[in-house]
């Protein structure tokens, strides 16, 4: 190679080293793609390593993603209730516009999580992707209900309506420090909105500027730690993505073609929805806001959590979606805790396919009381990995379906589960930017 032809190379490779250090999505992208690369060389696809030394090199490998995953679960709490606290202050000068944004969420998530559900009953029903293993179309064995596992049938209607009294009453906590130590969200989140509320109907503003100022502080230290470990971000998705490529290896996540598949369609139907939605509701061309979240999106991927993002949700939508600074911090925590969309799709999916595997036909009337359940259940589910599975195992267990189906479904949950989050995320951007916008206004 001539001397200037390295001159040039080595000018180029400073040029790009300088643009993706200066961009994080250009950095998980690498690390994504680099992290797939590294995770099929140690794979059982090439053989090149042992099972037990892949496990333990994907053990390595994924250090920095459980250090950055427990770094943003470290001050999760107090983020998520500082940021309601203070986003439900900001409306005391305007109850009623708080109100407005209140139910005008509220309405938001409840709708499209019924919507989400329904459309994933819809799909698994018409494509029957548990027949394809049950014809023997894929290497799987069928699975029968365990006629000892049913001796005492119940009806799954009647446990419902048993259990719905505790259930609701426990949404309220009586120990909220005991809440916070078990890391149960959703109690933290009705807490936190308990004291917002109570700044909103103190007579007395100034004397609870000491408080409000505990809060503001608390915030921003927890954003401090936040911008910490957002560094790690990159090594944290190489060593994420490496592990999950080395334990299922790239053949494994096409096992399961139908259902992979199938959920992936509705993931895709869902998000075009929340696209059409911000395009019609909030006056902003699809370009434009899938330009602006898909920094965000790249994250949830990479994190498979609502949670680890919720930072950086915040101030994409305060930046990019021109959401105001204090609607971004009453939304963004109450979405990303409330708002499963897409966890609501993929576990009605999950529900009905592990049904067909097993052989279980499900009525009409448990089917609709499985859509209602899972669209009670995603709603409060905390935004962290793996929590549809044990959604899943308590549901399946309800309406007499062989638990041992899940070993279908956990194969390629973690695929699944990057997927979902990626809606769960942009159904929260797309509900910051909507609800914030005035009607009048034009994009």
């Amino acid at each position: 190679m001539t001397e200037p032809k390295r001159i040039r190379t080595r000018e180029l490779r400073k040029q790009l080293e300088s643009w993706i250090r200066g961009r994080l999505w250009a950095q998980v992208i690498a690390a994504l793609i680099l992290g797939a690369m590294v995770g099929a060389l140690i794979g059982p696809d090439t053989g090149f390593v042992s099972a037990q030394t892949a496990d333990l090199a994907g053990r390595w490998l994924a250090l920095p993603g459980g250090l950055f995953l427990n770094i943003i679960q470290m001050v999760l709490m107090p983020l998520v209730a500082a940021s309601i606290v203070l986003g439900l202050a900001a409306g005391a000068s305007d109850p009623d516009k708080l109100r407005r944004l209140g139910g005008k969420l509220a309405l938001f998530i409840s709708g499209t999580t019924v919507f989400a559900a329904v459309l994933g009953a819809i799909l698994a029903l018409w494509f029957k992707p548990g027949q394809a293993v049950m014809s023997g179309q894929m290497p799987l064995p069928r699975l029968r209900p365990d006629p000892a596992s049913l001796s005492e049938p119940t009806d799954p209607l009647t446990d419902v309506a048993a259990n719905a009294p505790d259930l609701i009453a426990r949404i309220v906590p009586s120990n909220p420090l005991a809440a916070a130590a078990d890391s149960e969200m959703l109690a933290i989140v009705v807490f936190s909105i308990f004291v917002g509320l109570a700044f909103v109907a103190s007579k007395n503003q100034s004397r609870l500027a000491p408080l409000k100022q505990l809060f503001e502080a608390m915030l921003e230290v927890s954003m401090t730690v936040v911008k910490w470990a957002m560094h790690l971000t990159p090594f944290a998705v190489f060593g994420l993505t490496a592990q999950l490529v080395a334990r299922m290896g790239l053949s494994a996540i096409t096992t399961l073609a139908a259902y992979v598949g199938l959920v992936l369609a509705g993931l895709a139907l869902l998000l075009a929805l929340y696209v059409v939605l911000v395009m019609v509701l909030g006056r902003m061309g699809p370009v434009a806001f899938l330009k602006a979240i898909f920094p965000v999106q790249l994250l949830a991927f990479s994190t498979s959590s609502s949670a680890a993002v919720m930072p950086m949700s915040m101030e994409t939508a305060r930046n990019r979606l021109g959401t105001p600074g204090d609607t971004a911090s009453f939304i963004i925590p109450l979405a990303a805790t409330m708002n499963m969309a897409g966890t609501a799709l993929y576990q009605a999916i999950a529900v009905i396919f592990v049904a067909q595997v097993a052989g279980v036909a499900l009525t009409p009337p448990e089917i609709a009381l499985i859509v209602l359940s899972l669209v009670a259940a995603s709603i409060g589910a905390p935004g962290a990995p793996g929590v549809s599975i044990a959604i899943l195992s308590g549901m399946l267990v309800n309406f007499g379906i062989p638990a041992e189906g899940l070993v279908f479904v956990i194969g390629v949950d973690r695929l699944l589960d990057m997927s979902r989050t990626v809606v769960n995320v942009t159904g929260d951007l797309a509900a910051c930017r909507i609800l914030s916008r005035n009607p009048t206004e034009s994009q």
